[in-house]
């Protein structure tokens, strides 16, 4: 029991730091645009040309697939 006294006011200050986080996410605009994000991934990227003619690098984790035939 004598460890209530500890974790009581751990627990109030931790509430009040998620308190104050999230009122600040509130004032900076965080939750301003909910839709965005979820109507962006459902539009397609336009391709983007390097110049010289060559699709540019893809940037995933995978490799590219051998078009040679290989």
């Amino acid at each position: 029991m004598d460890v209530l006294i500890y974790l009581i006011p751990v627990a109030l200050f931790l509430g009040m730091l998620g308190l104050g986080a999230f009122f600040w996410a509130l004032r900076s605009g965080q939750f301003e645009d909910l839709d965005g994000a979820a109507m962006r991934i459902l539009l397609d990227d336009e391709k983007k040309e390097t110049g010289n003619g060559k699709e540019p690098e893809q940037t995933g984790s995978l490799p590219r697939p051998n078009t040679l035939g290989r």
